[in-house]
């Protein structure tokens, strides 16, 4: 039986924000842009006793909480912290995932402090977290990783819930519908209209009829609801793509402001790329209008994109056919996939801007 830990840091940047600045401490805390095109990046938990919630739009943030305080992000900050956490986990096990700088993965069957309790293991991780950084974790301990990431949503924040193997299947059983990691609010509607409200309700369906009304994701409905992931903690998740996008203040209505600010984000990935030697083969153009109406679109090359003239000369070809004269733009992003390292690579990397 796999002994497998969830991670998850309790409000990551805003805490970071409220531990550095004593005045922040105890009042809602909103990491990103107060302007009207921005977006809250990470909400403190008195922010969301008022409903104010990650990858809000900033103006819903400050009408649902007036008093709400708006922190520039620093994520040389974040990632400095995280690289501590981080540390904790290696000196328990080498087997760790990590989801993104505040959330990991660990499967610590087998750990190098040769200790038989995985839940004393978290609680001991907790800790350390807690007195090297003074930020707090919540924790998650199961027998695989669904019910791992599932069970350190609980008790949020600063708290720990264990599911036995003996308690799966009753406290799934038990579960709402919305509460089953992967499965989001649209789908979570679409099962209540169905008449599909807790997990007892779900695993009375059979897999055939999960799998027409719900395609693919209706096996894997199927096998989470009885306590089935085989999935292992992978320390080296394949890297899919290098990218960056940003969001502007105000819309770009002139096609040279659209290449410059292209350009510019071809030279944050290129550098990026050439810093990690991770050339990629696809390219793709991102591209959102005023109207929230997003436009992708990708070109493939024979070899690796190794040349920032190249990069620049393709990208900006794509926007040139696929802008109108009386578009507005929001954001512009490019990404770059298909890379050298994808077998051997970490994590997916998302090149992050300040809000």
């Amino acid at each position: 039986m796999r002994k497998i830990i969830h991670i998850d840091m309790d409000a990551f940047y805003a805490s970071v924000e409220q531990r550095d600045n004593p005045e922040l401490q105890g009042q809602p805390v909103a990491v990103g842009g107060s302007s009207k095109r921005g977006v809250v990046a990470s909400a403190s938990y008195e922010a969301r006793r008022f409903g104010v919630r990650s990858a809000m739009p900033s103006v819903t943030a400050q009408r649902l909480c007036p008093q709400i305080i708006f922190v520039k992000s620093r994520f040389e900050v974040y990632r400095e912290v995280s690289n501590q956490i981080r540390d904790i986990f290696f000196s328990y096990t080498d087997l760790v995932e990590p989801l993104s700088l505040d959330e990991a993965y660990l499967d610590v069957t087998e750990n190098k402090k040769n200790l038989k309790s995985a839940i004393l293991i978290a609680r001991q991780i907790r800790k350390e977290i807690e007195d090297q950084t003074q930020l707090t974790a919540s924790a998650g301990v199961s027998f695989n990783k669904f019910l791992a990431k599932v069970a350190s949503d609980i008790n949020k924040p600063n708290g720990m819930k264990v599911i036995l193997p003996e308690e799966a299947e009753a406290f799934l059983e038990e579960l709402p519908v919305e509460k089953f990691h992967g499965i989001g609010k649209v789908t979570a509607g679409k099962m209540k209209r169905m008449g599909l409200h807790k997990g007892k309700d779900l695993k009375k369906m059979s897999e055939l009829e999960l799998v027409r009304r719900f395609g693919k994701a209706g096996l894997h409905y199927y096998k989470i609801v009885r306590a089935q992931d085989e999935r292992p903690v992978n320390p080296n998740r394949i890297r899919k793509s290098i990218g960056a996008e940003r969001t502007y203040s105000k819309d770009l209505t002139r096609l040279e402001d659209m290449k410059e600010k292209v350009e510019y984000l071809c030279e944050v990935v290129y550098n990026y790329m050439e810093k990690k030697d991770n050339f990629g083969r696809t390219l793709t153009l991102k591209i959102k209008n005023s109207d929230f109406k997003v436009i992708t679109r990708s070109r493939t090359f024979g070899g690796e994109i190794r040349r920032l003239a190249d990069l620049e000369q393709a990208a900006l070809q794509l926007l040139e056919e696929n802008i109108q004269p009386d578009h507005r733009i929001r954001l512009l992003g490019i990404a770059v996939s298909n890379l050298s390292k994808e077998q051997i690579g970490g994590g997916g990397i998302q090149l992050e801007f300040d809000f």
